[in-house]
């Protein structure tokens, strides 16, 4: 069930478990959550963007070297790829600050990250979509829609620019929402969020690791 911004309000002011709270930073104005009559709180977009290098590499691999992988036996595998390049020579990072703008080119795509630093308790989950204010002038913003339990951090936003002309966004802007709903409650060990994203406050370009599964497919 979706808690409505009323009852987060009320967590927010009065937490249920102090030792297990939901947190919001910077905390919404409670008053006018209260009187917004929504389901969701506003959350506002954060001073720091990554953007991609493209002339730097020939094709973006996004896995990482096999020599560091291990096959489903448990043995080093023998398959050859090169190295995934670091973050540094895939994007670069840029600062803005409040009262500056940052501009998303046509087709362009950006990592961002909220404002807001987030931590939710153990029977609570989440889901983030963008305004449709933004989406109306052709700025798409996607998520890691899902929220798990015990996450803490920015969350980061994938912006992308569908338009034909540069799109103009200002860190303090409110740029998505996010929907807080119930979870079934289990052991701390349990709904730990273990992302490597977890705790972080800038966005980041992580190479994308085979789980076991996948290592058996390419196995056979």
């Amino acid at each position: 069930m979706i808690i409505t911004a009323e009852e987060i309000a009320k967590e927010l002011e009065n937490p249920r478990n102090p030792e297990d709270r939901l947190i919001i930073t910077p905390k919404p104005d409670l008053g006018e959550l209260r009187e917004s009559g929504a389901a969701s709180v506003d959350l506002r977009l954060g001073c720091w963007f990554l953007t991609y290098r493209p002339s730097r590499i020939g094709y973006h691999d996004t896995y990482p070297k096999a020599s560091d992988e291990k096959a489903p036996d448990g043995k080093t595998s023998n398959q050859k790829t090169v190295e995934v390049p670091s973050e540094a020579k895939l994007a670069k990072s840029h600062y803005v600050r409040f009262g500056e703008g940052f501009f998303l080119h046509p087709r362009a795509f950006v990592l961002a990250v909220t404002l807001e630093w987030i931590r939710l308790p153990a029977d609570r989950a989440a889901y983030v979509i963008g305004r449709s204010s933004w989406g109306r002038h052709g700025l798409i913003i996607a998520t890691a829609t899902g929220v798990h339990p015990g996450f803490t951090g920015c969350l980061t936003l994938e912006l992308s620019n569908t338009g034909e002309i540069p799109i103009k966004v200002k860190p303090g802007s409110q740029i998505c929402q996010i929907f807080i709903h119930e979870a079934n409650k289990l052991p701390r060990s349990k709904f730990l969020d273990r992302s490597r994203f977890v705790g972080r406050r800038k966005p980041a370009v992580l190479p994308i690791e085979l789980d076991k599964r996948a290592l058996q497919l390419a196995s056979r």
